[in-house]
């Protein structure tokens, strides 16, 4: 199977199962909720019944927004312009690539996000990998089963993430980026270079993506239950393999460049009550088609794989057996 081929395969069997879809957005509502709460609740202690309070009723308020920022803790603290609308986005990558701090609130958040991600990333791919519906029982009982062993892969995942944060990331820009602009003086050079090990990086990064995302996969489709063994056998498959699956990842890479520049350019500015309850709208879209891209890789993949490796039998049907058989349906017709 060719990458194009994988490409529109996972995109088919993406839209054929709209409850994964679903299943997730509400699991990242459930996660984001709480913490909006926690912020709601310090705005409306911090505003009270004051005149800015109807400011911010009305519109988006830059100085007392400053002005709660530089005051609060915790969460409160992060409440600042650069949350709103596609700067949220820029804030976040910048976070990501420069390994910043974030509150424990969020980093506690984050985690358990990590772990639901896990829960259900098993299901996930036991349904693209069988391209049929598999009912919330049968979806949810393949995430119960592979949850612990892909447990087990995310210790994996964190030995080699810390590793490439912990390490990596910190040669790259405290120890050779300082070097190579000792004597720049030129700012753009500077920020050339800086692009340049931020690239360095992303490959690095993207290269273990990719072999824990078939890792993924193999345990799944071939019922692996050690997780070195997926690790293995999922670097073994991008190496045999790594023409079409660094093209299918960069068609990946690419739909998700298209939804970050969609979303650029309708996300509303700041300004009237309306504009912001308008960004609060394109900014679910946009987590929903995040989401959706996140599902796309990973369906995608799993056609790459069973199509490189004739596991195309695993997606078929399975055979009708008593009392769901052709046999019994005929018996249960007669009078």
């Amino acid at each position: 199977m060719s990458p194009i081929a994988a490409w529109r395969d996972g995109l088919r069997r993406v839209a054929n199962a709209p409850f994964v879809l679903v299943c997730v957005w509400l699991m990242t509502t459930l996660v984001g909720l709480p913490l909006a709460l926690v912020v709601r609740s310090e705005i409306t202690q911090h505003l009270g019944t004051s005149l800015a309070s109807e400011s911010a009723a009305t519109g988006v308020n830059h100085e007392w927004m400053q002005e709660f920022a530089d005051q609060a803790s915790g969460l409160g603290a992060t409440l600042r312009p650069t949350v709103l609308g596609f700067a949220a986005v820029l804030d976040n990558l910048s976070a990501f690539v420069d390994d910043t701090a974030r509150p424990i609130a969020i980093v506690g958040a984050a985690c358990a996000y990590i772990l639901l991600w896990l829960f259900v990333a098993g299901g996930i791919i036991d349904r693209y990998a069988r391209d049929r519906a598999t009912g919330v029982n049968g979806f949810f009982a393949a995430s119960g089963v592979f949850f612990f062993r892909f447990l087990r892969l995310g210790l994996l995942m964190l030995a080699a993430y810390g590793l490439l944060f912990g390490y990596v990331h910190a040669w790259l820009f405290d120890d050779i980026y300082p070097r190579l602009t000792r004597e720049v003086d030129v700012e753009r050079t500077a920020f050339l270079i800086r692009a340049g090990l931020y690239l360095a990086f992303g490959l690095v990064l993207g290269a273990g993506n990719l072999v824990f995302d078939y890792a993924k996969v193999r345990a799944v489709v071939e019922d692996r239950r050690s997780a070195l063994g997926a690790f293995s056998s999922g670097l073994r498959f991008v190496r045999r393999n790594v023409g079409a699956a660094v093209s299918l990842y960069l068609l990946d890479l690419a739909l998700f460049a298209v939804t970050l520049a969609v979303y650029a350019f309708v996300a509303p500015g700041t300004g009237s009550s309306a504009r912001m309850w308008a960004g609060v709208a394109v900014g679910q879209l946009y987590i929903l088609a995040r989401l959706w891209v996140k599902l796309v890789f990973w369906a995608s993949e799993t056609a790459l794989f069973q199509g490189r490796l004739a596991h195309a039998g695993y997606v078929a049907a399975p055979l009708p057996a008593w009392p769901d058989s052709p046999a019994a349906e005929a018996l249960a017709r007669q009078p």
